[in-house]
């Protein structure tokens, strides 16, 4: 009696296992009937017929990432590269991931691999370091194009590393160091050549200077060279016009006269001091050569009076 009470709670339990499913939230699972899809069983439990019905593919409904493994590949200036990346998707139709195809990861994969390959030949070796947001668009616009059959979404895929050669390295080193040599020759002949400019300059500014300082040194001597004639000549004017009044006062005549005969006198003792030669007016010329004739008549009359 008691084994047969086991054997039923056995087989009670077992039924009741088969009897409920349940459906984690992070799955969705595809139930078939007799070999024959049924349905999509959504998260929860599930009332099912046991024995009939069962759960024949589990998909994880969440975002999934898969690593895509480092391939060589050629680019469009023919340079051999290795390159590695991400990709991540979601199932969207458990049905149609189960029965679209075999194994979609691995589809998935492959088919990003080659999508990839495809990609990077239409781009040369720079274009595939600075266009990678573009690389990776089209990458996943041409996997999700050929994945919805699969009922699947490629969310985003990314690109890791982009390894060239040994060799292509050591090739890019070499035009590197040979574009920063470049640059530096460039960067010193510019700045010798603003040197040159700068010096050219400052010694045009300086002549230019210099010649309006002798300008303005010239203008401002002029200037007071003719302040000077018209303070001169206001002076002279002024001066003019106080004799012509003294003349005209009793006596006026006699004090030009005096004044001019003195005047007279100053210039002729300037002018004797200064010459080799006697320059005298023309009546003291002719007592001048009297006095000269008797100087040399005297000694004479002298020796004529001691015979």
């Amino acid at each position: 009696m008691l084994t047969t009470l086991t054997i039923f709670v056995i087989l009670a339990g077992i039924i009741f296992w088969k009897l409920l499913i349940i459906v984690p939230m992070r799955q969705s699972c595809v139930l078939e009937r007799l070999g024959n899809f049924r349905c999509v069983l959504d998260p929860g439990y599930h009332v099912v017929v046991p024995f009939l019905d069962k759960v024949a593919y589990r998909h994880e409904i969440r975002e999934q990432v898969f690593d895509i493994p480092a391939q060589s590949c050629i680019t469009r200036d023919n340079i051999q590269v290795a390159v590695d990346g991400i990709v991540y998707l979601k199932v969207m139709d458990a049905k149609r991931a189960s029965y679209g195809i075999g194994d979609y990861q691995m589809a998935s994969v492959n088919l990003a691999q080659t999508t990839m390959r495809s990609e990077i030949g239409k781009l040369t070796l720079g274009d595939t370091f600075y266009e990678r947001d573009k690389l990776n668009e089209a990458i996943v616009r041409e996997i999700d194009k050929a994945s919805d059959p699969w009922g699947i979404k490629v969310m985003r895929y990314e690109i890791k590393n982009i390894s060239p050669s040994a060799q292509v390295v050591h090739t890019l080193e070499k035009q590197m160091e040979a574009e920063r040599e470049k640059r530096a020759e460039i960067t010193l002949a510019m700045a010798e050549k603003e040197s040159k400019i700068l010096i050219s300059e400052g010694h045009r500014q300086e002549a230019i200077n210099f010649s309006e300082g002798q300008k303005q040194k010239r203008i401002n001597e002029a200037l007071g060279r003719a302040s000077e004639i018209g303070i001169l000549a206001e002076a002279s004017a002024e001066g003019l016009q106080k004799v012509a009044a003294a003349i005209k006062k009793p006596g006026g005549d006699m004090a030009v006269k005096m004044r001019l005969v003195e005047d007279f006198i100053d210039r002729t003792g300037e002018v004797m001091k200064g010459a080799n030669v006697s320059v005298l007016p023309t009546d003291l010329a002719h007592i001048k050569g009297l006095l000269s004739a008797l100087n040399q008549n005297l000694p004479i009359a002298k020796m004529g009076a001691n015979k």
